[in-house]
């Protein structure tokens, strides 16, 4: 078995707890393998450094490169966070568009390929994560790697004239194509790339589903990420689990409770969700005392100003409806800006009645998986999922809103409120039925099986 080496913006260090689906199945697939987890350290340090740092844990190496400040301001922040993520996001009107991030970006992905390259051996297998490394795969391919590469998208890819507003998408288009394998988290997404190929660069897609463009035959497809439901399980009937839920059960004491966790992002519709919360207390006046809504939603990037007039906004909607509606002994929406442990939450998604993931774009949303892992079978919540979030494509049994439909989305909390435990039982058994059959452990042998198939036909 050829060695598996791991490219992503960050990574894990051993004794490091790895949050999130990404760390734990490439932690899981490299321990299984043995090879490099490579990527920014998280250190910025004052000057550029040629090096690595190296920790070795069992069979896995971990390589760790530093930023500088100015590689920090404008691979990450600049380029990465202000173009990259909106635009991926179908924000064109967040994104700002600066040649001199590009070039840094561009210098960064030069570098980390240089890096990368030496540690590389003929039989390996590469695995390329996200959007900051968009250019990798084509700086290995200068350096002189000829073997294959995959690249997985954990991010929406958008309408072909939504990436085309880049103004370097051409050259980011023939970075992409140095990877063999391109993996999507939906069929939207592979539909889009495929398209924007076509469109803008005359690409050809042959029999086999293979897309021929820029003298270079590619493979994408779509491999929808998922996670461990059994230990969401687990985790919702842990002590700490048990213990943050009898704590805020006391607080609510009867009330149905509605939760929503997602980071603070524009990407998420919080501000959507927040209204259309209003909108139900709005509308129904019978509700009023008898269902809270937790938003759990922690800061992110407060560097960048979009974030930062988002929090703006959460506090103001947040302080019209608890103005409005709060009694002495009830406050219609908590909103916390903080994070909590995985089994906190797990405790919370178990008895909350409804889980509102409601993103305006998401590559898939992982707590929406969650939240259906987390639920007792002989008494399920509902949950409420955006049309836009990629976990939609397979989670049909879920109530589909439009996150831009304020008047929808109460009206489908309402209904997910007043329904009966039968229907509640009938949807969650085919949710957790999707959410058990494509696990992240499938998500990972599926793509690695695909990249070893690719690497196999180039012989």
């Amino acid at each position: 078995m050829s060695r598996l080496i791991v490219a992503s913006n960050r990574t894990a260090t051993p004794g490091e707890e790895r949050a999130g689906g990404l760390a734990v199945a490439v932690g899981d697939a490299l321990a299984e393998r043995g090879g490099v987890w490579f990527g920014w350290s998280g250190e910025i340090v004052p000057r550029e450094t040629r090096g690595i740092r190296m920790f070795v844990d069992g069979n896995v190496d971990y390589a760790l490169a530093d930023l500088t400040p100015v590689e920090h301001q404008g691979y990450y922040l600049d380029f990465a966070n202000r173009a990259l993520w909106p635009v991926l996001h179908y924000r064109v009107d967040l994104a700002v568009f600066d040649d001199a991030a590009y070039d840094v970006y561009a210098a960064v992905n030069r570098r980390f390929g240089r890096l990368l390259y030496q540690l590389l051996r003929p039989e390996d297998l590469v695995w390329v994560h996200d959007y900051h490394f968009l250019l990798l795969g084509d700086e290995l391919r200068a350096n002189g790697w000829r073997g294959t590469i995959g690249f997985f998208l954990h991010v929406p890819f958008p309408a072909p004239e939504v990436f085309a507003a880049l103004p370097q998408h051409h050259r980011l288009a023939r970075g992409m194509a140095a990877f063999n394998l391109l993996g999507f988290q939906t069929a939207r997404d592979v539909g889009n790339f495929t398209r924007y190929l076509v469109e803008e660069h005359g690409a050809e897609v042959l029999e086999d589903g293979r897309i021929k463009v820029f003298d270079h035959v590619i493979r994408a497809a779509a491999f929808p990420i998922g996670i461990e439901p059994d230990e969401v399980a687990r985790m919702a009937e842990s002590d700490e689990a048990r213990d943050a839920a009898c704590r805020l059960g006391r607080i609510i004491e009867n009330r149905a409770l509605v939760i929503g966790v997602d980071r603070m992002d524009y990407s998420k519709g919080l501000p959507q969700r927040l209204a259309a919360f209003g909108r139900l207390l709005d509308d129904n006046e019978g509700l009023r005392g008898r269902v809270t809504l937790l938003q759990i939603a922690p800061p992110s990037r407060e560097s960048v100003e979009a974030y930062r007039d988002l929090r703006e906004e959460l506090d103001r909607l947040t302080g019209r409806v608890n103005g409005d509606y709060s009694d002495l002994d009830w406050t219609p929406i908590r909103y916390l800006a903080r994070s909590y442990s995985r089994e906190v939450l797990s405790g919370l998604f178990r008895l909350a009645r409804v889980g509102l993931v409601t993103p305006l774009h998401d590559g898939m949303n992982l707590v929406a998986k969650e939240y259906v892992a987390a639920q007792d079978p002989e008494d399920p919540g509902v949950l409420v999922l955006s049309e836009f979030a990629g976990a939609a494509e397979r989670m049909e049994t879920a109530m589909q809103v439009n996150p831009h439909d304020v008047g929808g989305m109460a009206d489908a909390i309402r209904r997910a409120l007043e329904m009966s435990k039968e229907e509640r039982i009938e949807r969650w058994k085919v949710l957790m039925d999707e959410v058990s059959d494509h696990d992240i452990s499938v998500w990972r042998q599926s793509f690695l099986n695909s990249l070893e198939a690719i690497g196999r036909e180039a012989g």
